[in-house]
């Protein structure tokens, strides 16, 4: 119960963290879901080894963290393919995969009037997605046998690399004043009170 919590109220941050961003209009509304969870990998990954010292409070909590990170990645691609992908779980993807598949080898004899057609952009992206799930599971298999907690680390800092610059770039201008403005740390009220 505790894990399902967890990765509901990871869904529910990035449901709320993307929707202040969007209402604001900022570069960064998907980014900074993205951002704590490379920060939540990192930590995961640079402490990792010391879940063994402590195995009966942090093995718990390492799998609430981890709930949580997939609620936030899960909600993030929800929210950007308006509910088309999921990214944390298989099986919703090969379920699409083969109604696709069916569509597709579908023979359409009777008429011509509704023919079934397969989404072929549909198809090629749950068929990357699917060899993507396949391929990082493997990937990630090995670099936790071979490496351990530490394998984590250039992933979470491949994700800072892609979100940094939207992120960064709104963080900025928040603490900059702009444009001759008092303050920029609300800058969306301030254009609000100046257009009244």
């Amino acid at each position: 119960l505790a894990s399902l919590l967890a990765f509901v109220s990871g869904a529910m941050t990035t449901v709320w963290m993307v929707n202040w961003g969007l209402r604001r209009k900022l570069q960064s509304a998907y980014g900074r879901p993205l951002l704590l969870e490379a920060g939540l990998l990192l930590v995961f990954g640079l402490f990792g080894s010391g879940i063994n010292f402590f195995a009966g409070l942090f093995v718990p909590l390492t799998v609430l963290v981890l709930c949580f990170i997939m609620g936030l990645q899960n909600a993030v691609i929800t929210k950007i393919s308006h509910a088309e992908i999921r990214t944390t779980h298989v099986t919703g993807l090969v379920t699409d995969l083969g109604i696709e598949l069916g569509k597709l080898l579908y023979i359409n004899r009777l008429t011509r009037d509704n023919l079934v057609t397969a989404n072929r952009t549909k198809l090629r992206i749950h068929s990357v997605l699917i060899t993507s799930f396949f391929l990082g599971g493997l990937a990630g298999a090995i670099g936790f046998k071979v490496f351990g907690f530490i394998t984590t680390v250039p992933l979470a800092l491949c994700i800072v690399l892609v979100v940094w610059h939207p992120v960064f770039v709104v963080a900025r201008t928040w603490i900059e004043p702009q444009m001759g403005r008092k303050t920029a740390i609300f800058p969306a009220k301030v254009e609000r009170s100046a257009q009244l």
